[in-house]
């Protein structure tokens, strides 16, 4: 092979601060068929390692600036030109450490003036070393790869196998063979009509605290144990397994009644409420177990687990710690909850909701100087219905984000459009309830900025109403969200005020302008004593605090005039006008009524 074409891809740095070097060297090797590049320091050098592949450096030691030495160290010191041979070049005159050019990296050095021969052979003798050295890596790394894929595929199938039937931690039946067995017992039920069983679907309490709080080392032990404590206390023909996490289910084969299966509940329950000792940790959990009866009036197995799991997390609503049997009306509920999730997503994109609005009234002028903006959902078929009912499945299911986002952006709109038409002072308000899923979004800050931009409204006359326990979580981040929206004149209210658990010190320390007293404090107001009870404290607090005092709710005469002598700045409810559509509420305010 012609020599010219086996060097054409080879690429050599020549480092030298005198021209007339580099020209004799470029000349010398690229007669060679060497392609050669050159830079006149270090500095230069360094530079063009990081956009050349360069397979050989020829450094002069004696340079300005950057010196050979510091250059080589330099370049053993980065990954990608640690493994680049480099050979010093050396004037025979100048002091030359070796031991120094050798410990900074160098292979080699060649003296000057430069013996061509010698220059050559060293530049050979290299370069096929270094490709050489090459290959090795390259074959080394094929064989890693290659082993690795072996490897790979062998614990794949190891851990394939495993899972086919058991649990890898807890050694317990696994989900697949738990259902293999419920389908046996479902059939075994369609054959022998006197034939019961059950099916316990338990779930930890309080895993997720410890495992967050003592690591996943114990969470594990803790499973291992819980797995022992199940068996124990069940039949040597019952079935415990693992479905995920810290989700069990257990079938008891052979049950009388659903008595006996609870028999079985509570004895599972008492046994969990003992103290795990594990690690030199003393663990105290409880757990909630939903229990379906299996019989002919099933068909499929899943909908046994199901309804059992549905059964227990109403034990969990219950106040957890217990058991719960599942009837029909169990399922018809998760059947409502599932039904409205779905409408809901076809409400967002459909835009089937609607705010209405109920005034507000400062009891200093007894008239209306805002609005709070309240969310209907005006269902196709089912007509207008309450907030009661969407809310919670809203909230549970993450929608109430964006539902919160509409409702922000439909109301601010429409306070700017009565305000541009005359029908509104410039200083009428507008409260917004702000969800805590909503209050915590990342890009919060800058949706409202955009709204108040789109809407051209004064944030002055935006009031975002946030409840108690959202605020109450004393972060850090929380208490920097709200002093971004008071930097921006936002006014913020803590909405159900008292049912909460407040820290003063804590609320004392937030950009806080009122406080909303729930209504259900004020409809209890009539009876007890005017100067006793939680409404006269909250607005005691109020005031001592700097901030507005507003009660929901408000119903009856008598009821204004204690929030009067009480001396509350504001007040809404039904005695003033329930939530109204826009038409309705505008035509109100404009009659300027007073109380």
């Amino acid at each position: 092979m012609n020599q010219n074409l086996l060097f054409s891809s080879v690429n050599i740095l020549i480092v030298d601060d005198l021209p007339t070097n580099l020209r004799l060297l470029d000349s010398l090797l690229s007669q060679q068929g060497y392609n050669v590049l050159k830079a006149i320091n270090g500095e230069l050098a360094l530079r063009a390692t990081t956009t050349v592949d360069v397979d050989l450096i020829l450094l002069d030691i004696m340079m300005p600036g950057l010196n050979g030495y510091e250059v080589c160290r330099r370049l053993k010191a980065e990954p990608k030109t640690a493994n680049i041979p480099v050979i010093f070049l050396s004037a025979v005159n100048e002091s030359f450490d070796k031991v120094k050019a050798f410990e900074v990296g160098c292979i080699d050095y060649i003296n000057k003036p430069l013996i061509i021969d010698e220059l050559l052979v060293k530049v050979k003798t290299y370069l096929s070393l270094s490709s050489a050295g090459k290959e090795i890596m390259l074959l080394d790394r094929r064989i890693e790869e290659l082993t690795q894929e072996r490897d790979d595929r062998i614990e794949a199938a190891r851990k394939k196998l495993e899972i086919v039937c058991h649990d890898l931690l807890t050694g317990l039946p696994n989900r697949v063979l738990f259902m293999e067995r419920l389908e046996s017992a479902l059939q075994r039920s369609t054959i022998e009509p006197m034939y019961r069983f059950a099916v316990l679907f338990l779930d930890c309490d309080r895993f997720k605290i410890i495992n967050n709080s003592l690591g996943y080392f114990i969470g594990d032990e803790l499973l291992k144990a819980m797995a022992i404590r199940l068996q124990d206390n069940v039949s040597q023909n019952d079935t415990v397994a693992r479905l995920g996490d810290d989700e069990f289910a257990i079938i008891l084969t052979e049950i009388k009644d659903v008595t006996s299966a609870s028999e079985v509940a509570n004895k599972i329950l008492t046994a969990l409420n003992e103290p795990f000792k594990l690690q030199g940790h003393e663990l105290f959990i409880s757990a909630s177990i939903g229990i379906s009866l299996g019989g002919r009036d099933y068909q499929q197995p899943e909908h046994i687990l199901r309804d059992a799991a549905t059964a227990m997390g109403r034990a969990k609503e219950l106040g957890k710690s217990r058991y719960q049997i599942f009837d029909i009306t169990l399922h018809q509920e998760a059947s409502r909850f599932l039904n409205i999730e779905t409408d809901l997503r076809q409400a967002l994109k459909k835009q089937e909701f609607v705010v209405y609005y109920q005034p507000i009234i400062c009891l200093n002028t007894g008239q209306i100087d805002g609005v709070e903006a309240l969310l209907r959902w005006q269902h196709p078929t089912r007509g207008l219905i309450a907030p009661g009912e969407f809310i919670p499945v809203a909230e549970e299911t993450g929608l109430i984000a964006p539902i919160g986002n509409w409702v922000l952006q439909e109301a601010c709109h429409q306070l700017r459009q009565w305000q541009v038409a005359g029908m509104v002072k410039e200083s009428f308000t507008i409260s917004i309830n702000c969800s805590r899923q909503q209050f915590i979004q990342r890009d919060l800050l800058e949706r409202i900025d955009q709204i108040l931009m789109q809407t051209q409204l004064n944030p002055l006359c935006l009031k975002l109403e946030i409840t108690e326990s959202a605020l109450m979580e004393k972060s850090q981040a929380t208490v920097k969200i709200l002093k971004q929206l008071s930097s921006r004149k936002i006014q913020l209210s803590i909405d159900d005020f008292g049912i909460g658990y407040s820290s003063l010190s804590y609320l004392h320390s937030l950009p806080v302008n009122a406080l909303k007293v729930d209504k259900f404090f004020v409809q209890n107001l009539d009876e007890v004593p005017i100067n006793t009870g939680i409404v006269p404290a909250i607005i005691r607090l109020a005031k001592t605090m700097g901030m507005r005092a507003i009660a929901e709710g408000v119903e009856t005469i008598e009821q204004l005039e204690r929030l009067r002598m009480l001396d509350c700045d504001c007040c809404q409810g039904y005695l003033f006008s329930q939530p109204l559509p826009p038409e309705e509420v505008i035509e109100l305010i404009a009659r300027e009524p007073r109380w």
